[in-house]
């Protein structure tokens, strides 16, 4: 089968998500404002908050954002197919990492640069966030088990 094709359409998928979808919520969900500016020019101090070219950012993103995809993608080609594995990437990258990273991002800026438990702590109270440090660190564990379940399986 000629992959080309399949490769295509996901790039032209990811394209339009990337036009339109992440258009929308930066526009109407989040609301950016190109004025405002971030935690890094706000509290230079060199060390955590250092203001960095665009390209290096594109690059840390990107290598937090594959996260396990390379492992855990070919073992479910494997074991399902591959037009399965491949929508459930496409629906996953347009749909839930992205958003998900995006919107943590955005929340993260709006704060001064916080965690998202220091974000909880902030606007819930101590108790929940423990219980959000807790969670997070349950799917943390969750994820690898689930990764490691998948390679071992394969």
């Amino acid at each position: 089968m000629n992959v080309l094709p399949l490769i295509l359409t996901a790039l032209l998928v990811m394209v339009i998500a990337y036009r339109y979808y992440s258009a929308f919520l930066a526009a109407k969900v989040v609301a950016l404002n190109d004025q405002r500016k971030t935690p890094a020019h706000l509290h230079k101090d060199g060390q955590n908050y250092h203001p960095t070219n665009k390209w290096v950012l594109l690059g840390h993103h990107f290598a937090a954002i594959t996260r396990a995809e390379p492992l855990i993608g070919p073992v479910l080609a494997a074991q399902f197919g591959y037009v399965p594995s491949f929508l459930w990437l496409l629906a996953g990258v347009c749909l839930g990492g992205a958003v998900h990273d995006f919107m943590i991002l955005a929340a993260s800026i709006r704060r001064r640069g916080k965690s998202l438990v220091e974000i909880i702590r902030h606007e819930i109270s101590p108790l929940a966030a423990i219980v959000g440090a807790v969670a997070i660190f349950i799917i943390v564990v969750v994820a690898l088990a689930g990764l490691g379940m998948a390679v071992v399986n394969a």
